[in-house]
């Protein structure tokens, strides 16, 4: 098995990333607040988290990788849009529900536009792998009075407050800050119900036109860091293997997150490996609306920008270092990209939409070790591009063991996921080659099978069974069905003389 190593922030150091359980590996990273479009930054960590989920479904199996990523649907920057939206006297509420709503379906759909699987509850449950925190405000009601009673938060003015002073030894331990310096370097709430400047949220007070719960504290709504400890602990359990987001969110998100969950299950590690990814920047310079460099995800898909190139590029960098957009590096990628296609759709795969499921999904396509140990040494995407080029190098030269690799390595970053994504960048010259009619085939020797088994004269039957396997598909035959796959010396042109 692939040992895979990844740098650990909690620890500083690259490890060897052991599971806890190599039967159900599991992984949260924290998902946007849903109140607008996903910018080019917010997209960062869903591909670099995308890229990770993808090699420990390779190396652990799909139905043993658990991918928890949240949708945060209450915060008071959504609430300032629905004001904003509706006025004073309207329904904020109503407009809410709409807001997230949209937005949401806007950042799945913008997600998949880059490439970026679904998280799943090994490998099947979807929407349960992406909860909305509106879903959850009982249990996280629950886990605040659990807090309270272990005297770690208390209540004060309809706030509940998670007290640092109880966990004051470990606080600060992700980001390398003690609470004093934390106290004199950050700008926090100064609140007279606060017994700490530190001290943070768990449970605040709503007004009539704010979402709100009932509670033992009264009407209110849930601090941000929270959710994620509560959703995190229904979904993976006390323990689990890796959590991950954008460095911003190290402190005071993931340090309040590691406290909360810590000081209610005690006997917990809560996550083994922290993860973050670093910043983005544009053409070398912070992204902001007054430099007029910011945009969405769906202004560059607008723009005519593929979402392949906008994954290539981000994979371009490393994860932990910060990575610059430019023009001239979306360029390279569409580049690139096409002469990616060109290698594949003159090959001897003859890749079609027809046949297409059959290549994603069969052994002899997996991805180049190079590539795969490239990703599994801190997923150095960087390198394993590198790799890639030389692959392609071989593909281009006729190579068929290595195209059928290169093939099964663009899958596994996520580059060219599917026959659109190949097709996209083919150009006129290199357009799909009429699809072999695969089922039809299928269909005619499973006829020919069922009279033989009447007539008990089996020589048509060997007969089309020896020149589909002479042409490199693998025959599989039943009682009940026949299915045919390409194995790695597929040539779809020996199969012309049975049209």
């Amino acid at each position: 098995m692939t040992k895979i190593q990844l740098h650990n922030t909690k620890t500083r150091r690259k490890e060897e990333f052991t599971p806890l359980d190599p039967e159900n590996v599991r992984m949260y990273v924290c998902g946007p607040t849903v109140y607008d479009r996903a910018h080019l930054g917010n997209a960062r960590p869903v591909v670099v988290f995308d890229v990770l989920y993808r090699l420990l479904r390779h190396v652990y199996g799909e139905d043993a990788v658990t991918y928890v990523r949240n949708f945060t649907d209450v915060d008071d920057k959504i609430n300032a849009r629905a004001m904003e939206n509706v006025g004073k006297g309207g329904d904020v509420n109503a407009e809410i529900t709409r807001i997230t709503g949209m937005t949401t379906q806007w950042f799945l759909d913008d997600m998949a536009a880059l490439g970026a699987l679904q998280p799943s509850i090994r490998g099947k449950e979807h929407e349960r792998a992406m909860p909305r925190a509106t879903q959850y405000i009982p249990q996280m009601i629950d886990m605040i009075e659990d807090l309270i009673e272990k005297d770690h938060a208390y209540a004060a003015e309809g706030h509940v407050l998670f007290a640092v002073d109880s966990w004051k030894e470990n606080y600060g331990k992700l980001s390398g800050r003690s609470v004093d310096d934390m106290i004199a370097g950050a700008r926090v709430e100064v609140a007279p119900y606060k017994r700490n400047p530190m001290d943070f949220v768990l449970w605040k007070p709503s007004s009539g036109d704010q979402p709100g719960w009932r509670s033992p504290w009264g009407y209110g709504r849930p601090g941000w860091h929270i959710e994620c400890s509560a959703m995190s602990y229904q979904l993976l359990g006390a323990s689990f293997d890796i959590h991950g987001g954008g460095n911003d969110l190290m402190f005071p998100h993931h340090e309040n997150e590691i406290a909360q969950s810590c000081c209610a299950h005690p006997d917990s590690g809560f996550a083994q490996v922290w993860m973050h990814n670093e910043m983005l920047q544009v053409e070398g310079k912070k992204m902001s609306k007054s430099l007029g460099n910011f945009f969405t995800v769906r202004d560059l898909l607008d723009q005519g920008v593929p979402g392949e190139v906008i994954r290539f590029v981000f994979l371009s960098t490393h994860y932990r270092k910060p990575m610059d957009w430019t023009a001239e590096k979306a360029r390279n990628a569409e580049a690139k990209l096409r002469e990616y296609s060109r290698i594949l759709l003159t090959s001897h795969l003859r890749l079609s939409a027809d046949n297409w499921g059959l290549y994603r999904n069969h052994e002899a396509y997996a991805p180049d070790l190079d590539v795969i140990q490239a990703l599994a040494d801190d997923l150095n995407t960087h390198l394993a591009i590198t790799r890639l080029d030389a692959l392609a190098k071989k593909a281009s030269s006729g190579d068929v063991n290595a195209t059928n690799s290169f093939l099964g390595s663009l899958i596994v970053l996520g580059i060219c996921d599917d026959i659109a994504s190949i097709a996209r960048f083919g150009g006129p010259e290199t357009e799909l080659m009429d699809a072999f009619d695969l089922d039809g085939m299928k269909e005619q020797l499973g006829t020919l099978r069922r009279e033989a088994m009447t007539t008990k004269d089996f020589s048509k039957v060997d007969r089309l069974k020896m020149l589909l396997t002479d042409a490199g598909l693998e025959v599989r035959m039943s009682k009940d069905a026949v299915s045919l796959v390409p194995g790695p010396n597929f040539d779809p042109s020996k199969l012309d003389a049975l049209k």
